[in-house]
């Protein structure tokens, strides 16, 4: 089966949300469940291309560039806080139409999916957060430090080679790499210090409780953002969470062990990825 690419825009909260569409020609993607992708603090829409790829030889899926970062809007002075970005994702499947959708987030990702789930939008089947941080008031730091992103989005702002990335993300292959050097820029600093300042002042755990739909938690085994008694909480906040752990992956999971990442969904998305 053939899968099938291509970016659009769509006017959805206020605000130009840009995303990237896999899924096959109209014929195959008719009677498909959507799922939402929605990336980390720094990632562009582009750079979860190839999870797009592999997600849309099931599913009708959209890969979201949140506000600030990729082609979706970015201006002094915008709301970046989680209200408004869960509320964009929210409006963003109304504006597309989409009757059943999944939400998949990744780091930032799961915190916007869990927020936008806890107002039991319409058509919202399960959410899944992968590796998401557990910060918050009272709690322990996001363990990634900000001069990281901050030093990482001036080098790629002034241009910068795949080499040159190398030194924050040693592990990456060299299209990894090269990528990351030609999007990074895209990430507006504001919409990046706004969103590293909520992991430590929103209380994403007060959301959990009112996640009515299914709640898939993966975890990096390698990662220091979820440890077990974080995992143990989620589960006496969101009674019958699955839980997926994933061997030989850091944070950024289908970067380091990308067929482990596909195999722990399993089937909670109704159909197995890998």
């Amino acid at each position: 089966m053939s899968t099938y690419l291509y970016g659009g825009h769509v006017q959805a909260n206020g605000i130009r949300q840009h995303y990237l569409r896999y899924g096959g020609s109209t014929g195959e993607r008719a009677g498909r469940d959507a799922v939402i992708i929605i990336p980390g603090i720094t990632s562009p829409a582009v750079t979860w291309g190839f999870v797009g790829e592999q997600f849309g030889r099931h599913f009708d899926t959209y890969v979201l560039d949140v506000r600030g970062r990729g082609l979706s809007e970015a201006a002094e002075g915008m709301d970046y806080s989680l209200d408004a970005q869960a509320a964009d994702v929210i409006e963003f499947a109304k504006a597309l139409g989409l009757k059943r959708y999944a939400i998949v987030g990744h780091s930032m990702g799961g915190r916007i999916g869990a927020r936008a789930a806890r107002s039991h939008p319409e058509g919202l089947t399960r959410l899944v957060m992968v590796d998401p941080p557990v910060s918050g008031p009272g709690r322990r730091a996001y363990p990634s430090k900000l001069p990281w992103y901050v030093d990482s989005m001036a080098m790629a702002r002034k241009g910068c080679t795949a080499e040159d990335m190398r030194a924050f993300c040693p592990t990456w292959t060299e299209e990894q790499l090269q990528l990351r050097a030609q999007w990074l820029h895209t990430c507006h600093e504001p919409a990046i210090l706004a969103s590293f300042e909520g992991f430590h002042t929103d209380d994403v755990h007060a959301d959990f409780p009112q996640i009515q739909v299914p709640v898939m938690l993966m975890v990096a085994e390698r990662g220091d953002v979820i440890r077990a008694e974080d995992i143990a909480e989620i589960q006496s906040l969101i009674p019958g969470v699955t839980v997926a752990r994933v061997a030989n992956a850091g944070h950024m999971i289908p970067w380091d062990n990308e067929a482990g990442f596909y195999a722990a969904f399993g089937d909670f998305l109704g159909v197995r990825i890998a």
